[in-house]
């Protein structure tokens, strides 16, 4: 709801370009959080009649940023351990602040009407390595001075992030780590209908009954397990 005033008041006030700061956890969402996303990102992707220039750009985790893991593990670690990982066999895209900033702002400043655009975060990183370096960063030897320990996947968590939607559909740019997303088109109308079914059944207050809409909105929107078998089943396919 806050994108779609947003949106509105940016339309009504004449910017000339809106940029959604979208997320990996947009991509088939396992929880409520990455499901919101979408909803954003179809919220400014509806408006291609409008003289604003809106547009979402999508990445994965940031190094040092509010909430990222990094500062967790190192307070972790300086207060003798443990580390603790949700689980060993998770996969995770990182970028610093600085390439995330420039990346941003070149996608907006290139950006067409309601385009998606994903930044190519580089190889994925197991956090388990991640936590493994950290110790060893620290001058410590991992599980002899530090132990690392798995506490098990959270609600809604997700082994692998997936940065694009359909990467047959992924156009490149002129810079080599930003492409564009084609996107399956969406109208206001549908749109307005889709929030209006959001804002009654928040009303409920029913996680089950707001959920069950948010899935009829964002057909994507799957369980955990859904997404890590099938992730699972690709990687043993490529082995």
């Amino acid at each position: 709801m806050g994108t779609y005033n947003t949106a509105n008041m940016a339309e009504k006030y004449g910017a000339e370009r809106f940029v959604l700061i979208s997320t990996d956890k947009a991509v088939n969402p396992t929880n409520v959080m990455g499901a919101s996303k979408r909803m954003c990102e179809m919220v400014v992707l509806c408006r291609a009649d409008s003289k604003t220039e809106f547009t979402a750009v999508r990445f994965g985790n940031v190094l040092g940023s509010n909430g990222s893991v990094i500062p967790l593990f190192r307070s972790q670690i300086e207060r003798g351990g443990p580390v603790t990982i949700t689980d060993k066999r998770i996969i995770r895209y990182f970028m610093t602040i600085p390439e995330a900033a420039q990346l941003v702002m070149q996608a907006g400043a290139m950006a067409q009407r309601c385009q998606v655009f994903v930044l190519d975060m580089g190889k994925p990183v197991k956090i388990l390595d991640l936590a493994e370096n950290l110790v060893r960063m620290a001058g410590l030897t991992p599980y002899v001075d530090v132990d690392i320990i798995e506490t098990g996947l959270r609600p809604g968590e997700k082994l692998y992030e997936e940065l694009l939607m359909n990467s047959d559909t992924l156009t490149a740019t002129k810079y080599n780590k930003i492409f564009i997303e084609q996107q399956e088109s969406i109208t206001r109308e549908e749109m307005d209908v889709n929030l209006s079914r959001l804002r009654e059944v928040l009303k409920t207050e029913s996680p089950v009954e707001i959920v069950k809409v948010m899935r009829d909105i964002v057909p994507t929107f799957k369980t955990p397990d859904e997404v890590n078998r099938a992730a699972e089943a690709k990687l043993k396919d490529a082995e």
